[in-house]
Parts: C-alpha cells; sequence; structure tokens
C-alpha cells in the first residue's frame, strides 16, 4: 500500500472512532425527559455548524493561504448543502422523530448508495468483489446494531425515517458528486467555506431554538460534552474526511461507516453498559472484512490499465506472428 492510500485510511479511521464515540457522548448531552439538563437538538447543530466554522477559518491562518475560484466557491457551497446541512440537520432532526434503531440502521444504506452514485458520476464500476464486501459491511452492522439495543423507550415514525433517508442520500451524493472540488484544495480551505455556509444557514433556521436554552444551568459534564461534539466530532473529523476522499474512492470512504457502531458498542462494553459475545464479535468480523474487501476491489483506472496492457501484449503477440 503506498504512502498515499496509508495515509487516507488512517484519516477515516481517526474519523470514524471519534463519530463512533460521538453516538454515546452527545446523546448524554442532549435534552430528554430523562435528561432535562442537556440542550436542544437544534441549538447543538448551531452549536456544531458555528464552533467548526470558527475553528476552520482560525487553522486557516497557520496553513499556507489558497485562492479559491468563484466557479469553485459556488461548488463547495452545494457540498455544504448536501455533505454539512442536509446531512447533519435532517438526520438531528429526524432522530427527535423516530427510534434511534430506526437511524442507525438507515445510516449503514450509505455506502450502499455511494457505489450506486459512485457509477453514476464518476463511472466507477461495480464489481462483484465491491458489491460483496458493501453488502457484508452492511449485514454486519445491521446485525451489531440490533443485537446492541436494549429497550430505547421510542417509537418509530415515518416523518423521521424520511428526514434520515434524505440525509443518508445527501451525504452519499456529497461523497461522489463533489469529489473533484473537494480534492482540489487542501481540507482545511474546503472545510472552511462549506462551515461559513452551513453555520449561516443554521444561525438562520435555528436561531429561537438557540436563544432559549438555559446556559446558566448547564452543568460541567454538558459543556464537556458540547465541546466534544463540536472539536471532536465536527472539526477534527471533517478535518480528516477529505484526506481519505483525496486518496481513496467514494465508496471505500463511505464503508468506514460501519466502523462507527463497533467503535460504539466497544466503549459502551468498556464502560460496564454492554456485553460482547459471539453475535456482536461476529457482525464486527462481518464489517471489517467488508472494508477490506472493498478496500481491494479493483477502481476504474485499474480496470482501464489493465484493458490497455492486455491490448497491448495482444498487440505485441500477434506483431511477433506476422
Amino acid at each position: 500500500m503506498d504512502k498515499g492510500k496509508l495515509k487516507g485510511h488512517a484519516a477515516l479511521w481517526v474519523a470514524n472512532i471519534i463519530w463512533g464515540l460521538n453516538a454515546p457522548i452527545g446523546k448524554s448531552v442532549l435534552w430528554s425527559e430523562a435528561n432535562p439538563g442537556g440542550v436542544n437538538p437544534f441549538a447543538m447543530s448551531v452549536y456544531r455548524m458555528a464552533g467548526a466554522c470558527l475553528l476552520f477559518w482560525v487553522a486557516s491562518l497557520f496553513v499556507p493561504r489558497e485562492r479559491v475560484a468563484p466557479r469553485d466557491i459556488v461548488q463547495l457551497l452545494f457540498a455544504s448543502v448536501f455533505g454539512i446541512q442536509l446531512n447533519q440537520m435532517l438526520f438531528l432532526w429526524g432522530l427527535s422523530l423516530t427510534s434511534p434503531i430506526d437511524t442507525s440502521i438507515i445510516a449503514t444504506v450509505v455506502p450502499v448508495l455511494t457505489m450506486v452514485l459512485a457509477t453514476l458520476f464518476l463511472r466507477e464500476p461495480i464489481t462483484w468483489l465491491k458489491a460483496g464486501g458493501v453488502f457484508l459491511g452492511c449485514a454486519g452492522a445491521v446485525i451489531l446494531i440490533l443485537a446492541s439495543q436494549h429497550g430505547t423507550g421510542h417509537t418509530s415514525s415515518m416523518l423521521g425515517d424520511v428526514l434520515c433517508i434524505v440525509s443518508a442520500v445527501s451525504y452519499a451524493t456529497y461523497l461522489t458528486a463533489f469529489r473533484d472540488v473537494i480534492v482540489r484544495y487542501s481540507p482545511v480551505t474546503t472545510m472552511k467555506w462549506m462551515f461559513l455556509f452551513a453555520a449561516i444557514v443554521a444561525l438562520v433556521i435555528y436561531y429561537d431554538p438557540l436563544t432559549s436554552v438555559d446556559y446558566a444551568a448547564l452543568a460541567p459534564r454538558t459543556w464537556a460534552g458540547i465541546a466534544y461534539v463540536v472539536v471532536g466530532s465536527t472539526f477534527l473529523s471533517y478535518l480528516m474526511v477529505p484526506i481519505g476522499q483525496r486518496y481513496l474512492r467514494p465508496t471505500v470512504v463511505s464503508m468506514y461507516n460501519y466502523v462507527q457502531p463497533v467503535v460504539a458498542v466497544l466503549f459502551t462494553v468498556a464502560i460496564g453498559l454492554d456485553t460482547f459475545g459471539i453475535t456482536k464479535g461476529f457482525a464486527a468480523l462481518c464489517v471489517f472484512v467488508g472494508v477490506w474487501l472493498v478496500t481491494k476491489s479493483k477502481s476504474r483506472a485499474q480496470l482501464e490499465a489493465e484493458q490497455r496492457a492486455a491490448a497491448e501484449t495482444a498487440a505485441a503477440d500477434g506483431g511477433k506472428k506476422d
């Protein structure tokens, strides 16, 4: 494996481990009947967008400045809509309406959608190895989610499920349709513009929920959780994903979504809130084997190179016979 791909895989591991821990940590700071001292999910959206925007613009002061073409600014605006705004805001809205198990299972379709959309946007082939890896990883993630759910106290909602589906489709679209503009600039440059647009929209839409929070009543533990969500699962993770996009194919990037439930389960087991048995071990193995298979599947460039080499070999053999 070359250094570029190794760097891309390392970045995605970091991002998805952080996101995996975000599930239990982020949930602990959101308002609910059981947690009246938390913040509402819409205010949390503003914290994520505005906080990450500030951090990326500060970070941009310490890296070489890049001039972004006006046409690319427009593309980054639409990338922000699909990769951050629709993805994050609709997901939180859907999560507030439907059950966590529904949202977790719906999230597993992202690699499947990405594989299909990569064929449409990037002409990436759907090979048997790639398709097998995607569906094996999906099966492992679903088994793990089902095996890890205990009584949630939430009921399903069609509207909530639809919002989560649209969120999943929007993120898969972002990974495929906007890859070219994302890899054209550094991660800090692309993210500072994308989160600027997202922060403006979040502040406009969620201004009232933001001002309704009783900040004086928030406990230090809640502030610590908010800091983790903003700095860790938003700033650091979104800094890592463009690195993965630069060196790896969209389907490979999306397959790392399946690492998140594995991390979440291992975390809950480590703190004594869950157990890890044969079923969960088998499910985790399916996830990692699925990711490995997709990584080993051939890209369009590799298949075209093999076809050219085969044609050149055939031409050379024909010349020798003549």
